[in-house]
């Protein structure tokens, strides 16, 4: 029961779905046909999702709910799936487990409509028809196949241009790209005597087929002014061959965020990005690389803010990669051409290094948290500078307290103590003297008086300690004790920024 108690906090996902009552059949077997489409996934009967709760369910139904779901997955589900139910109790209420596994024999459907209308995904917490192109990439998984390996007959291989992605491979590995290498790498293959470029060797082309044939095959990177999106700073969109994207980005993200000395070892200084740029270059390698290419109408997008980076990639994350285990050495290919081709150029390491890369090198930022969601058919990674937030509340706090300064207390004494302090403010007030005073040292009212050469305390010292305290620019040493023979003063954060005020109005 550990595990369901920890389930119950989640909230509900691609994975988990909670049910309070038994919903229609074609629901239901929209789900299952979901979740077998996808990650698979599970539900749960007698768990109410909003507010959370565990209602349970009439332990004599158990065994006729259990034959019902078997039933509906039987009837309305094509190919076969074949759930996993299982009986729980949790605090004396019984719940039904349904356990839906990844299938094999995807795309699956409503067994009384066709694959085009009843063909059913996860995104997020619910249920969508799938886009010819999700049924496609379905159907690519069930042969084992990737959209980069398919054949484009637009264009023979040996037509294409290709300059800039033979420069840089021989700049990578120092091999010449002949179409022997071209072959070894599976970038075409040979029909009928001619050569058809797959999808990947396009994408890595800079001919105008590329455009033509996938015109949202590039990267918008914008550094925003602010935490949201609006005004750009600089926007740049990066729409050549994918191989050169990577480095692109990566330069204009470098451009838009810090580098400064943190301490020195000996007479060498220490330099350190503000964030892990490791790591975010890490990111932006796997997004080029792992998209989903055959998403029309969807770009990588990079989003430069001032408290975070955001970078968002085509396609879902794949159902086999956790980004919560981030040690655990994954590794899931999506484009099974374009990946080798990375590799061989060392644009990325080692099969299954990239999340472990990424974690060690945000245990050396702290103050950087990574958050990762998956906003309906695309997967974000985003890099939060939890610093920022604690900068920008201090900032709003100083802003405000010299908005209350000038706007009110300014406004409030010219308006209360018009006809005793009106002189004093126009020089230096006796206001403003009592308050640098108590900036120097606490004191006590006989101190003060003292020290403004009175040989008694005033009435109207009375009245400028009084409104000092009550505009919170000095208080007490002993709070508790308002009487006491040892009380004094002292000045306070808002009496600082006061008397900064006054000297910038002179």
């Amino acid at each position: 029961m550990n595990k369901l108690s920890e389930i119950l906090k989640q909230p509900e996902g691609r994975k988990l779905e909670f049910k309070e009552t038994f919903p229609s059949k074609v629901n239901l077997a929209k789900t299952i046909i979901s979740f077998a489409n996808d990650a698979g996934g599970e539900f749960y009967f007698g768990i109410k999702d909003k507010p959370r709760g565990v209602i349970g369910l009439n332990e004599n139904d158990l065994f006729e709910l259990e034959e019902k779901i078997s039933n509906i997955a039987h009837d309305n589900c094509s190919p076969a799936i074949l759930p996993e139910i299982s009986f729980l109790i949790y605090k004396g209420k019984h719940i039904i487990k349904t356990q839906i596994y990844k299938g094999n024999n995807p795309p699956y459907h409503l067994k009384n409509k066709s694959v085009e209308e009843g063909t059913y995904i996860r995104v997020g917490s619910s249920n969508r028809l799938a886009s010819p192109e999700i049924i496609a990439e379905l159907e690519r998984q069930k042969l084992n196949k990737s959209f980069d390996s398919e054949l484009s007959y637009i264009k023979l291989a040996e037509q294409l241009n290709i300059k800039g992605f033979t420069e840089l491979f021989f700049e990578k590995t120092q091999e010449n790209l002949t179409m022997h290498i071209l072959k070894k790498l599976e970038l075409f293959q040979s029909e009928q005597g001619k050569n058809l470029p797959t999808n990947a060797l396009i994408l890595l082309s800079d001919d105008e087929i590329r455009k033509l044939i996938f015109p949202y095959a590039k990267i918008e990177c914008a550094r925003f002014k602010g935490t949201v999106p609006g005004n750009f700073i600089d926007q740049k969109p990066f729409c050549s061959n994918i191989a050169l994207q990577p480095e692109q980005a990566y330069q204009f993200v470098l451009r838009h965020i810090s580098e400064g000395s943190t301490d020195y070892t000996g007479v060498y200084r220490n330099d350190r990005w503000e964030y892990p740029v490791i790591a975010i270059r890490e990111v932006i390698r796997n997004a080029v690389i792992h998209r989903d290419y055959s998403l029309s109408g969807m770009d990588i997008k990079i989003a430069v803010f001032d408290d975070k980076i955001e970078i968002t990639s085509p396609g879902k994350l794949s159902p086999t990669i956790d980004y919560n285990d981030m040690q655990a050495g994954q590794s899931s290919i999506r484009n099974k051409l374009l990946a080798p081709v990375f590799k061989r150029m060392g644009i990325i390491e080692q099969w299954g290094n990239g999340l472990r890369l990424i974690a060690n090198e945000l245990q050396k930022y702290p103050e950087i948290d990574l958050e990762w969601k998956e906003p309906g058919m695309a997967f974000r990674v985003t890099f939060v500078n939890k610093n920022y937030k604690q900068h920008e509340l201090q900032h709003e706090l100083q802003h405000e307290l010299q908005h209350e300064l000038q706007h009110e207390l300014q406004h409030e004494l010219q308006h209360e103590l018009q006809h005793e302090l009106q002189q004093e403010l126009q020089q230096e007030s006796l206001y403003s003297k009592v308050l640098s005073l108590v900036q120097e040292k606490t004191l006590a009212t006989k101190d003060i008086s003292e020290l403004l050469g009175q040989k008694n305390i005033s009435g109207q010292l009375k009245k400028v300690v009084t409104k000092l305290l009550n505009d919170g620019l000095i208080e007490w040493t002993i709070p508790e004790k308002a009487k006491s023979s040892k009380q004094k003063y002292k000045i306070t954060q808002k009496g600082i920024l006061f008397i900064n005020l006054l000297k910038q109005n002179k």
